[in-house]
């Protein structure tokens, strides 16, 4: 075993919740209701952003608003479903009815229409949280408990104060600070084209594998290394015993590990 510091150099809308309360009123929606701690709140767009922030009450609130210049909005409409204590809210194009189906396209009506739906979640104490979208930027701020995030074109970037977290992109930048870790499952940061930064706690423990093809890998935390010493891949253990397997991953870009 080896001890290295590496360096910089290396609107139709379907059932209601019975729970929550469901508005759309023109080109606007809004979802207002109770989702448990420990339960999910579940939010998937096609083509816009959808930024998470802390609530100011015990509810959580799904905002989503159509932006376009020359599409048609009407090709476009939200869903609310149930599943348990779960909610999840989509943005739905074309003639699809329910979440499942939100990546799907509705014919000609879709096509060369640049109607967008932008989403704002306010997420309360202990709720955890899953974004997607495909065309847009993820942002997450304030979240408390376990995150999902991804997009296919986009960036994404997380920040929560405790809580197990995975996020993954194809065409942009992956970056996430973790807070206090309270469980040892497994967490995954990846992307094809852009970089990985990810940033823990000084006290934080767990087993790495940071992997890149064309770009660097560089941290400021001491390592306990394993294995061969690849300057493309590498696979360490950081902080005290224990802890999760991590992974930190992407093609073409640097992988960045930081102490908070």
């Amino acid at each position: 075993m080896k001890r290295l510091v590496l360096g910089i150099a290396l609107s139709s809308i379907m059932t209601l919740p019975a729970a929550g309360q469901q508005r759309a009123s023109g080109d606007n929606f809004n979802w207002n209701g109770r989702v448990p701690a420990g339960s999910w709140i579940h939010v998937k767009n096609l083509n816009g952003p959808i930024s998470v922030v802390a609530a100011t009450g015990d509810n959580v609130e799904v905002v989503g608003t159509k932006h376009w210049r020359r599409g048609d909005p009407s090709v476009v409409h939200f869903s609310t479903e149930t599943h348990g204590s779960d909610v999840t809210v989509c943005a739905i194009w074309g003639d699809n009815t329910r979440c499942d189906g939100h990546d799907g396209n509705g014919g000609r009506r879709t096509r060369n229409n640049d109607v967008s739906v932008e989403f704002r979640v306010m997420v309360p104490r202990g709720v955890k949280v899953e974004v997607e979208t495909v065309n847009g930027d993820v942002t997450v701020d304030g979240a408390t408990s376990e995150v999902k995030a991804e997009s296919v074109n986009g960036e994404v970037d997380v920040a929560t104060s405790g809580g197990r977290v995975n996020a993954s992109n194809v065409n942009g930048n992956v970056r996430a600070r973790l807070g206090r870790i309270d469980n040892d499952a497994d967490m995954s940061f990846d992307t094809v084209n852009g970089n990985v930064i990810v940033e823990f706690t000084g006290d934080f423990g767990g087993d790495l594998d940071l992997e890149t093809v064309n770009g660097s890998l560089n941290t400021n935390f001491e390592m306990t290394v394993s294995g061969r010493l690849d300057p493309k891949h590498i696979r360490a253990h950081i902080g005290k015993p224990g802890g999760p397997r991590i992974k930190l991953e992407t093609v073409n870009g640097n992988v960045e590990l930081r102490r908070r």
